[in-house]
């Protein structure tokens, strides 16, 4: 056993102090890697079934090959790196809005290390994904998968700017970013949201909430998260 905690990185944002720590977690008797954000948990190298679900139930909705696929938050990249393992994806491009983020990726201090950014098929790009859409889009500018996980869920939210992405309107301007057989994912680390579940069915003809369920060892038993699949087809 090593330090109980040690700091990686400690950068101040304007969303608040963000933290890249190393934490050794008795249950498991090894190390995990954590993002903090002020008081905010984002991410765990404990907990990666969800983000990799994202992915592949994300990609399993979609049709065809060379999929051009956009993942909003990058995390600690296990999203990211779920979806450049299919043979079917051509593109992966993620955007984050904490550029520290995405330098610990390039410098490798992430558990995957530094894979995410020496593939040629990944950018990692910084921005606002909730203003990613606002603009018109040339085109043949279109995502054929488009994956969420920078929210808690629809209601927990990181910052209040962000509940007008979960609207009708909002939702209808990532519609309009995707290929006619388009797919959009979310991840939720709550249950299914039967309000929200009805705002992406107007927008996307088949919407559905999917329940993930994974070991806890922290608990001894299980845990569950939501994975939101919605497609532009019926």
């Amino acid at each position: 056993m090593g330090r109980l905690i040690e700091e990686l990185d400690y950068r101040v944002t304007n969303m608040g102090p963000l933290v890249l720590r190393r934490r050794w977690v008795a249950a498991i008797d090894a190390d995990v890697v954590e993002v903090i954000l002020g008081d905010e948990h984002l991410m765990s190298s404990l907990f990666t079934t969800g983000e990799i679900e994202l992915a592949v139930r994300g990609l399993a909705a979609a049709k065809g090959e060379g999929l051009r696929v956009l993942v909003g938050g990058l995390g600690l990249g296990y999203t990211a790196r779920a979806a450049l393992a299919s043979s079917r994806v051509a593109s992966v491009e993620v955007v984050d809005a904490l550029a520290p983020v995405i330098e610990w990726h390039r410098a490798g201090l992430v558990p995957i290390g530094d894979s995410l950014g020496t593939e040629p098929r990944c950018t990692l790009a910084h921005g606002d994904f909730f203003g990613w859409f606002d603009a018109a889009r040339p085109a043949g500018d279109r995502y054929d998968v488009v994956l969420l996980d920078i929210d808690h869920s629809p209601r927990q939210l990181l910052h209040p700017d962000h509940a007008r992405f979960y609207t009708r309107e909002g939702l209808g301007r990532v519609r309009e970013a995707m290929t006619p057989e388009g797919v959009f994912a979310m991840w939720s680390d709550e249950g299914p949201d039967d309000d929200f579940l009805a705002v992406l069915a107007s927008v996307f003809p088949a919407a559905r909430a999917e329940v993930v369920s994974f070991d806890n060892p922290l608990t001894g038993g299980a845990s569950t998260c939501t994975v939101y699949v919605a497609g532009r087809e019926g």
